[in-house]
């Protein structure tokens, strides 16, 4: 009999905070010199011309699919397209791969300075499916940009890595038997992370060794080469911080007009960047409940650390057959507190579980994280994320280590500690091993890069911005300050931020480092 995993969540909390209402470490590989003069990152063969002279077919876009979260198709002004990539950077003429794209082109008559490319986080997350729900927060870049997504590898519909059906997801939340309290539970946790380690590597075979940021920051290159620009202009959110990061160090030469809004910090191990990420929900969920506004109907951190432990082994019922269990509660708390504009629903979701004693609405807010649609068909955000992290991470926590660091994650945070303290063994078992936890991501010489950062962001805290800045070297990354709540800065809509975006992307006129908004 299988077991239950219990909360999809953390591994996307482990990484950068998965794409919601939303890591890390890799080595240089072969072939990622850069044609402009930068010494190259290793070593390699070259890539054959039928890979470097693509041209893209942009034709009309069909319904998303399942792995991408469904939906309708996007609108006639969208254009959809493929771009073949090498499996394996290092056998360029062996197997390809096809990464889904999409865009919609600059404003007729606007003074079009290339493509943006745009990635979203995860990582895991559709950008072919988020770029059109989201493109009105960035219409103005329309004015310079074609504004371009895509999947990337093992995400949506680039080869992606489905590890179970929507039946054995609804399973294994169905059969969450709650965090574990004695080794022997956490034995049996790190038991069914091997489970399904194992269904994952039988279903995507040779794909899982080749997810790694690295090859993703290749196959970027050659989504610059086929859109016909000189340099990358992106625009990286979360783990797409960490992706744009990690080219700049492979292409330093070929960084456009960048801007990394909720950034990844690449100089913590695993073990750093749960406890500092347990930090940042901590103070997410403090600032939430100093701001609720109703002190008759607020509940507090004890009302909620009641709760989690009430429903271990104790589910809620909903209108419908699927109980609110603990993973489910955790996962729904969670992730409302990536945004202030939920902290309403999230104040409504726990007043119905504490006095009414129903899950309706934690549940939802829980599989729209977990990218579950009505049908019961899953996207493929969550398999995708624990297969690109473990294919970049090179720790792998034990039970152990686990019990050893629980006492520190209690101390930051008896809400979230012991969900984030288990999360640690995502990776447990799983047949692809990174070579480091941490990016490379030096990028001397350059052109500036703008990093946004957020004093109240729960999933990537403050502090990461800071220390992406000095990693990328001098004068390379340029840090402005957010103060504010939210996981991204930009679409807070905050005029300040705005301007600042646009200077760097329109006007290609960096703002100086330092800089504080509002």
């Amino acid at each position: 009999m299988r077991r239950a995993v219990g909360a999809l969540a953390g591994m996307c909390l482990l990484a950068a905070g998965c794409t919601a209402a939303p890591a890390d470490g890799d080595a240089p590989i072969p072939g990622a010199g850069d044609a402009a003069g930068s010494p190259p990152a290793a070593a390699g063969p070259e890539l054959p011309a039928a890979l470097t002279g693509q041209e893209i077919a942009w034709g009309p876009c069909g319904a998303p699919t399942t792995e991408q979260g469904a939906g309708e198709a996007p609108g006639a002004e969208w254009e959809c397209g493929e771009l073949t990539v090498p499996l394996d950077y290092a056998r360029p003429d062996g197997e390809t791969l096809r990464l889904a794209l999409i865009r919609i082109p600059a404003e007729p008559g606007a003074g079009r300075i290339g493509s943006l490319v745009f990635n979203f986080g995860g990582p895991g997350g559709s950008g072919v499916a988020a770029l059109p729900r989201v493109v009105r927060t960035y219409e103005p870049l329309r004015q310079g940009f074609d504004l371009v997504s895509f999947d990337p590898r093992g995400v949506g519909a680039s080869s992606p890595v489905v590890c179970r059906d929507g039946a054995a997801l609804d399973a294994d939340g169905q059969e969450d038997p709650g965090v574990p309290r004695t080794r022997a539970e956490g034995e049996e946790r790190a038991a069914a992370v091997r489970e399904l380690g194992a269904d994952c590597a039988a279903a995507a075979g040779d794909l899982l060794p080749h997810l790694r940021t690295v090859d993703a920051a290749r196959d970027l290159d050659l989504l610059r080469r086929a859109l016909g620009d000189a340099q990358l202009h992106y625009y990286g959110a979360s783990y797409g911080t960490k992706l744009g990061a990690v080219y700049a160090h492979l292409f330093p030469r070929r960084v456009g007009r960048t801007v990394l809004d909720a950034v990844v910090d690449p100089t913590r191990d695993v073990v750093e960047r749960a406890l500092l990420q347990t930090e940042g929900f901590e103070l997410a969920l403090g600032n939430y409940l100093a701001g609720c506004g109703d002190p008759a109907g607020c509940p507090t951190a004890a009302d909620i650390e009641r709760l989690l432990e009430r429903l271990r082994g104790a589910p809620l019922p909903t209108s419908g057959p699927r109980r609110l269990t603990q993973s489910l509660a955790f996962t729904g708390v969670m992730s409302t507190l990536y945004s202030p504009q939920s902290w309403g629903f999230l104040t409504r979701a726990l007043r119905q579980a504490l006095d009414e004693g129903r899950g309706d609405l934690l549940l939802a807010a829980a599989e729209q994280y977990n990218g579950r649609a009505a049908d019961g068909g899953y996207r493929n955000l969550h398999a995708a994320n624990r297969a690109v992290n473990c294919a970049d991470f090179a720790s792998r926590p034990t039970v152990d280590d686990v019990l050893g660091q629980l006492d520190a994650f209690r101390e930051i945070s008896p809400v979230f500690g012991e969900h984030f303290a288990w999360g640690l063994l995502a990776c447990e078992g799983w047949p692809v091993t990174g070579e480091r936890d941490r990016p490379e991501v030096r990028a001397e010489g350059a052109r500036p890069v703008l990093l946004l950062a957020t004093t109240g962001d729960p999933a990537t805290p403050y502090a990461g911005a800071e220390r992406m800045r000095d990693a990328l070297g001098p004068g390379v990354g340029v840090l402005l300050t957010y103060d504010g709540e939210g996981h991204g800065a930009y679409a807070s809509g905050d005029p300040c931020v705005t301007a600042a975006v646009h200077a760097q992307l329109l006007a290609g006129a960096t703002p100086e480092d330092g800089t504080v908004c509002p």
